[in-house]
């Protein structure tokens, strides 16, 4: 069995035992080195060339932020954020400059204990590339739209709905779909991101930073608007309604995923049956495929982004290999469909309540 080498980085001695705990309870991982702030993170990604770093955010000499870019632009290494819930807006902007993937500190328990392992190990697996110092990031801003205002619409108001379904990969995946896309995009965007609990608020924030279009985390009772992006709660899972609403149920206690793509995108496609559009971005496991499978059978059109942009290709394999995907395409060829895709018809379609 071959070990991962693992650097942990966190100026807490109480929080670095508890990784160190957890992290070695199975012996597959081993801590290489402990870092205390981010110079000796980066002096550590150098000297032991670890195949993950986890990384806190807020330490002393050099914040976590800086250490990321430093390392990413030194010698690119998986690196796992490990955050308060309270620094979530500021732990995605981590994704901006080279991290996979945010969680919250971890407590002494066998789910916390599961779910960390599960991601280290998948993430140290993961090809990241070396990056030019801030490129990628002044890039993205530069790309930026002007935010407008929200906007208003008649009862219904357009003919699509895009139904959105990722989980590892995805936040920096979505970042670049919606910063491509039009303050006038005619189409409301909904959401399920697989998050962990206290973090969506932050991510709904990054990415309404980075985007001209409005987004927002779903809350039941709201009227769906175009040109409006609808994130999914972690604790609930959130359907369309026949009023062109949103509803959130709890999630069930046993549920796989938080939350869950299927269910949002089987009420899309029960919903609006053709005029539905369904994309299913880089992630693990299967969640989605079911959803995508009913958008396809009700006539609407199914997007899925290919292995080569993809930082895990898991749940959009699992649809493309499932049958249920029309076209497969590179992250940044997927907005120009989805405007080809909502503009296409619209001279034919006639609003309806």
């Amino acid at each position: 069995m071959s070990v991962i080498r693992v650097v942990i980085a966190d100026d807490s001695y109480v929080v670095r035992d508890v990784l160190r705990t957890l992290l070695t309870r199975d012996g597959d991982i081993e801590i290489v080195g402990e870092a205390t702030n981010g110079r000796e993170a980066v002096e550590l990604a150098r000297r032991l060339s670890p195949q993950l770093i986890t990384m806190d955010l807020n330490m002393p000499v050099m914040d976590g932020m800086s250490a990321i870019e430093e390392i990413m632009h030194t010698k690119g290494v998986p690196i796992l954020v490990i955050s308060d819930r309270s620094d979530a807006q500021t732990a995605y902007k981590a994704l901006e400059v080279g991290a996979l993937e945010v969680m919250p500190k971890p407590a002494f328990d066998d789910q916390d204990a599961e779910h960390l392992l599960a991601r280290v190990r998948l993430l140290a697996g993961v090809t990241v590339i070396t990056r030019l110092r801030r490129r990628a990031t002044a890039e993205f801003q530069a790309q930026r739209p002007t935010p407008s205002a929200l906007p208003t619409a008649p009862p219904r108001g357009f003919q699509h709905v895009i139904a959105i379904a990722c989980s590892t990969g995805g936040p920096q995946a979505l970042a670049r779909l919606l910063n491509r896309l039009p303050a006038a995009f005619p189409a409301p965007i909904v959401i399920a991101q697989h998050i962990s609990h206290g973090f969506i608020e932050g991510m709904a924030q990054w990415l309404a930073s980075l985007c001209a279009l409005p987004v927002s985390v779903g809350r039941s009772g709201e009227r769906l608007m175009p040109g409006c992006v609808y994130l999914s709660p972690s604790e609930s899972d959130m359907y369309v309604t026949l009023q062109h609403r949103l509803e959130l149920k709890p999630s069930p206690a046993n549920a796989l995923y938080h939350p869950c793509g299927d269910v949002l995108l089987k009420s899309v496609a029960d919903v609006y049956g053709s005029d539905a559009i369904g994309l299913i971005l880089t992630g693990m496991g299967r969640d989605g495929v079911n959803g995508m499978r009913a958008i396809h059978l009700a006539g609407g059109r199914t997007l899925a982004q290919d292995e080569a942009s993809s930082v895990i290709y898991g749940m959009n394999q699992e649809a493309v290999n499932a049958g249920v995907i029309r076209h497969t395409l590179a992250l940044d060829d997927l907005p120009g469909q989805l405007l080809r895709d909502v503009r296409c018809s619209a001279a034919l379609w006639q609003p309806s309540s």
